[in-house]
């Protein structure tokens, strides 16, 4: 016979609070209630405003989790939490209980209530002695018993969190504990919502339209990386999640759109560290009759805004470095950033001489990758993190980008960019290539580096290429890192404080 949780796997705290829940419905209350509790104010808009307007404050109603508990015969204080911030609770047993029965205070808040337990409670607010804005309770009513204890957070009288919980495993596998119990990290995934926000306001103000592209592909399109496969019943077939959605934007503008973007959410088979999560969100977006030149412009006046409706300001703390992120931003080409960094011009250099560099400078490589992977190891390993400020990498080597058009001037070269900061890639972004039978040759430079062993290399979206056929104006098409971004704008140093519920090890009960 298997054994129950409760004898066998709970803790003794949790076996308490199990026996105090039968105690509460005893006592017929129900500690899961199913009505409505009339919220009218939130603790952020008691601790602005009580001081200049108290005549607001006399009948409120307002309901969080219990963070602190003081009992005091038969006056206690109680801190809660909404989720605006904390509140300092009074409740005094006369009050809760002006009839002979003292039942719910006696009993009930001072006996069975507990640490994490959500209430609702009505009363008015007060000052008291020690000058702490506070709510005199009247009435109280529980709406959740917690059956698990919190962590124990210290929070001084300024809301400065002492102690708080760092261990990852707890943090990014219990991300609701986390958000309980560190006050910062609910205003970090605020701001990336802002952030999001600013960026829609933008592109929507500039006339482009919001789309949804296919999650499930039947090719894996649109960028350098190994796919995560998936099998179709219905149809008996292998499906792939999207690694990037800009073959079916540009599909869109195919189709007579001017500009198109989306929030894509894509999944990449690859390894997991502090920048890079299999599961991430890139916006894409594409905009007819542009280049690359004007995507730039476009790209650091967004950031920009981004800084400024976040912070107000365009200089922030991220680690150590303080990154100003006004416009513009430096640009150099890929060839000039390596030569900086390593003193060798690889511009003209086939496989066998870069070999020679990486060799020359210990860059790590093997006989799959072709010339342009060559290069991009070289820069990733010697270039990319030495750009701390905002840098657009431009001019990149046509073997690098088999989706990116052709420079107008410079043989050899396609007219691309990334930009990096704080030493990352955050954005990608071309000039497109419109050249349906170009196109077709460079899908077929890939699938030769594919049968090298190449697991990044793209495959042949023959649709694709029908699409092209009938006509892609000019356009200039950009992908950024939501993730990323949102880590510099939080000043965060790892993926995984900026995603709700990072990819972890599966767990075992």
């Amino acid at each position: 016979m298997e054994s129950t949780p409760t004898t066998q796997h709970l803790s003794e705290q949790e076996i308490v609070r199990r026996n105090k829940l039968d105690e509460i419905r005893k006592l017929g209350i129900d500690p899961y209630p199913a009505a409505e509790f009339p919220v009218n104010v939130t603790a952020k808009d008691i601790h602005e405003n009580y001081e200049r307007d108290k005549t607001n404050y006399k009948d409120i109603s307002i309901a969080g989790r219990i963070m602190t508990i003081r009992v005091m015969g038969n006056a206690s204080f109680a801190s809660l939490q909404d989720t605006t911030g904390r509140i300092q609770l009074y409740i005094r047993r006369d009050d809760v209980c002006p009839g002979e029965d003292k039942t719910l205070y006696n009993t009930v808040f001072k006996k069975l209530i507990d640490i994490g337990d959500i209430i609702g409670v009505s009363g008015y607010v007060f000052t008291t002695q020690t000058g702490e804005i506070s709510i005199h309770v009247t009435s109280f009513k529980i709406l959740s018993k917690s059956l698990r204890p919190l962590p124990i957070v210290k929070v001084d009288e300024s809301g400065t969190a002492h102690d708080v919980v760092t261990d990852p495993e707890l943090r990014y596998r219990q991300r609701y504990v986390d958000l309980i119990i560190n006050p910062t990290v609910k205003e970090t995934f605020m701001k990336r919502t802002k952030m999001i926000n600013t960026i829609r306001e933008f592109l929507n103000d500039s006339g482009l339209l919001e789309v949804d592209t296919p999650v499930l592909q039947a090719i894996p399109g649109g960028a350098l990386a190994r796919p995560f496969i998936t099998h179709h019943n219905a149809l008996d077939v292998p499906f792939y999640l999207r690694i990037a959605n800009e073959l079916y934007l540009k599909r869109l503008i195919v189709g007579g759109f001017d500009g198109v973007y989306e929030f894509s959410r894509n999944f990449r088979n690859e390894g997991m560290d502090r920048t890079h999560n299999p599961e991430f969100t890139v916006l894409e977006y594409y905009v007819a009759y542009k280049d690359y030149e004007w995507m730039m412009k476009n790209c650091e006046t967004m950031i920009e805004k981004i800084a400024m409706n976040l912070h107000e300001k365009t200089e922030l703390t991220v680690g150590e470095n303080v990154i100003d992120f006004s416009a513009p931003f430096k640009r150099i080409t890929i060839f000039d950033s390596i030569k900086e960094h390593t003193g060798d011009d690889v511009s003209e250099m086939n496989e066998e001489a870069l070999h020679a560099v990486c060799k020359k400078h210990n860059v790590p490589f093997d006989k799959t990758m072709g010339r342009g992977k060559l290069i991009d190891q070289i820069f990733g390993e010697k270039c990319e993190g030495k750009y701390i400020q905002p840098t657009f990498i431009t001019d990149y080597p046509i073997e690098m980008s088999p989706l990116t058009k052709k420079h107008r001037s410079k043989a050899g070269l396609v007219e691309r960019f990334e930009l990096m900061v704080n030493g990352k890639e955050i954005a990608n972004a071309y000039t497109e290539l419109n050249d349906p039978i170009d196109q077709r040759e460079r899908f077929e430079e890939q699938v030769k580096l594919m049968e090298r062993g190449d697991d990044e290399a793209m495959f042949i979206d023959h649709d694709f290429l029908r699409a092209l056929e009938y006509g892609m104006p000019p356009t200039a098409g950009i992908g950024i890192g939501i993730d990323r971004l949102a880590m510099l704008m939080t000043n965060n140093v790892s993926i995984q404080d900026v995603l709700f519920f990072p990819q972890m090890r599966p767990e075992k009960f």
